[in-house]
């Protein structure tokens, strides 16, 4: 090369003088380095035979030495690098140690038994290393995919947030194991992962739907992409698509499992969102109710108080006095509607605990019917209780309010003047009280939303108003005892309500 070529070189190439030597240098070291065991060896195969000749060894020893040599060729160069030294060997051992010496003989078989040694012995020994080499490798490769899974599994339980992981899942895979493509399928919600597909990746969007449906694991060795089944415990739960990798099939599970992890804790997340926010709803809407409650009940005590001294101020027609007795009826009716709203919160209270007592429910039955206030309302109930009845163990005022609303629905929801059916029936394990009254039939559809709290079926709200509230409390209170209580309609008839309260073996009954 010319000088001036070799400037217009130089000039072409920004980098400095220094860098460029040191690159040319690595470039040159790699290019030597096959070749520096085979340099080694054949030195040390001329050095072992110059001393071995000036020390007058036999040839048994020099041969050993020989051997020495070949086997550190074929472990540090290779087959061809051994076979190379054994050529050497042989021939180096023929000239100066065996007789005649300083001569060649090719037709001599002991030279031909040496090199069948020498090259048995290098081909076992490059065999083995080859082998060693390979479990190295493999071991490396094994620890590096730990590693990302590792930090894979570490960043996934990073994530705090609710919604849909599935693109973050992707792209969390794809950086840190070095994938072309990760598609994600979430079954539940029936999503594709990234979200904006390309359509070169619609074939293997089918695949990974095809795996989920079969519930079986594929894996595509001419596309180098594994389709695995997304599972949570037993149940298929989606599939993932890792494209471009030569990854272990045990690496591939690993990482689907990750991701089905990932989707479970976001969903995990969203519903504890969910539940705390309507906790905090229902503690705000329970703090209104309780703020409303008690201010309705100053103004009904004052309605109240003065709707009883008008009668007793005289001079009162019997129209102004119907009208009078009608104020303090509806009065009486707000002022029961307040007592359930400041009520309501507190069965839902966690500072709330009854205290039980060994109690007889047809007692407390007819004791709640006494303070019925029309005497023709009193007279509907018929209680039918067994003459030996177990008690139950219960709080005698939480039971008196759930029997109250039991009778107060009964008579409002009945036909009136019809008889109302009250028997206890008992249970190997509970007493049931049921309220039978002739009107309204519950639909099947409505007997488990009229439990919860300001729900009323259709029919109710034609024959009478209300909250909604009552058979909530009803419920809280039962659940608060263990029992519970459901409906049941009759066609054609009307509907029975049972409430079940575990009963005791002892104890005396109040």
């Amino acid at each position: 090369m010319s000088a001036a070529n070799v400037i217009q070189a130089i000039r072409r190439n920004p980098l400095p003088l220094s860098d460029r030597l040191q690159v040319a240098l690595s470039e040159t070291k790699g290019a030597l380095m096959p070749f520096v065991p085979v340099v080694v060896a054949t030195v040390s195969v001329f050095a072992c035979t110059w001393v071995s000749f000036r020390l007058c060894q036999t040839s048994a020893t020099v041969g050993f030495l020989y051997l020495v040599c070949v086997v550190l060729a074929a472990v540090y160069g290779g087959f061809w690098q051994a076979t190379w030294i054994s050529v050497i060997s042989v021939a180096c051992l023929d000239y100066f140690f065996n007789p005649p010496v300083f001569s060649f003989t090719v037709d001599r078989l002991s030279n031909w038994v040496e090199l069948a040694a020498f090259e048995f012995t290098a081909l076992i020994v490059n065999q083995l290393s080859n082998r060693a080499h390979l479990r190295e490798l493999e071991a490396v490769a094994e620890r590096r995919e730990t590693e990302r899974l590792y930090q894979t599994a570490r960043r996934i339980l990073l994530f705090d947030s609710p919604g849909d992981p599935g693109n973050l899942v992707t792209s969390l895979f794809r950086e840190v194991f070095d994938l072309s493509t990760v598609l994600l399928f979430d079954a539940p919600s029936g999503a594709v992962y990234p979200q904006h597909n390309r359509p070169d990746q619609q074939s293997a969007i089918e695949r990974m739907k095809e795996s989920y449906f079969l519930d079986a694991d594929a894996h595509d060795s001419k596309a180098k992409t594994w389709f695995c089944v997304l599972r949570l415990g037993v149940r298929p739960a989606g599939a993932l698509a890792l494209c471009g990798t030569s990854m272990k099939h045990l690496t591939a599970t690993a990482l689907a499992s990750l991701a089905a992890i990932a989707l479970e804790r976001a969903r995990t997340l969203e519903k504890q969102y969910h539940a705390e926010a309507a906790r905090q709803a229902e503690q705000l809407r329970t703090a209104v109710l309780d703020s409303l409650a008690h201010q309705f009940k100053t103004p009904l005590t004052v309605i109240r108080t003065a709707s009883s001294g008008l009668p007793a101020a005289g001079q009162l027609s019997q129209l102004q006095t119907e009208l009078v007795s009608m104020i303090d009826q509806e009065a009486r009716k707000l002022n029961d509607l307040a007592s359930r709203l400041v009520g309501a919160p507190k069965l839902n209270s966690p500072e709330f605990a009854p205290q039980p007592e060994p109690l007889l429910l047809s007692r407390l039955m007819k004791t709640a019917i006494q303070e019925l206030e029309r005497g023709q309302d009193r007279d509907r109930f018929q209680v039918i209780a067994p003459a030996h009845e177990p008690p139950v163990f219960a709080d005698r005022e939480l039971i008196l309010t759930a029997l109250a609303q039991l009778i107060d629905n009964a008579v409002k929801y009945s036909t009136p003047e019809s008889p109302i059916e009250v028997r206890l029936i008992i249970k190997e394990t509970a007493v049931v009280l049921t309220v039978r009254s002739q009107g309204l039939v519950v639909a099947p559809a409505d007997r488990e939303r009229i439990f919860d709290r300001f729900y009323r079926a259709p029919g109710a709200q034609v024959v009478s108003s209300g909250t909604g509230l009552g058979l909530s409390i009803v419920k809280t209170i039962a659940t608060d005892h263990h029992g519970h209580v459901w409906a049941d309609g009759e066609p054609d008839y009307g509907t029975v309500f049972s409430l079940s309260l575990p009963k005791v073996s002892t104890g005396i009954a109040s």
